[in-house]
């Protein structure tokens, strides 16, 4: 069976919706409109999840993201060769047409204000994922799942040498 395809003018119909975990972003059609202004743009939950767990390590104070069975699995599988760190531990997102909705679980240097962290995640969080996506931040939960401690450096190397 063959589809028509639609005179240039025409508005198209029937088109298929985009997959699960992807929004996408209308934008105006013909002929008076700016080329870079037609046709739609998609982006991926995944996307959006990379994006804000990217920013969320970049602030001074946060040691990892993730819960404690997620940051055990990620770091088993950061050692297999050829394994690639997970940036989306420990982040999930709600995606809609305009705006998305950030849920981080993360992991706070022992001796830092949590607040302060928390605020300065939010900040970067949003900025990068409002620049890179075109998406409204309308909210970035933050839960502190875990202190990292001085000592358990030492307690991760005295493991990696019994291996």
């Amino acid at each position: 069976m063959t589809t028509a395809t639609p005179a240039v003018n025409e508005p198209r119909t029937g088109d298929s919706e985009p997959a699960t975990g992807t929004t996408t972003l209308e934008d105006s059609s013909g002929a008076d409109s700016q080329p870079a202004t037609r046709g739609k743009t998609s982006i991926a939950d995944g996307v959006v999840e990379k994006i804000a767990g990217m920013a969320a390590r970049e602030v001074s104070g946060v040691h990892a993201l993730g819960g404690g069975l997620a940051r055990t699995l990620g770091a088993v599988r950061d050692r297999v060769p050829g394994g690639r760190p997970n940036v989306t531990r420990g982040v999930k997102v709600e995606v809609g047409e305009r705006q998305t909705a950030i849920d981080l679980d993360i992991v706070v240097e022992y001796g830092v204000p949590i607040t302060d962290v928390a605020s300065d995640i939010r900040e970067n969080v949003i900025a990068a994922v409002e620049r890179m996506t075109g998406l409204e931040v309308v909210e970035v939960n933050i839960a502190a799942v875990d202190v990292h401690l001085p000592f358990d450096e030492e307690e991760d190397d005295d493991e990696a040498r019994v291996q």
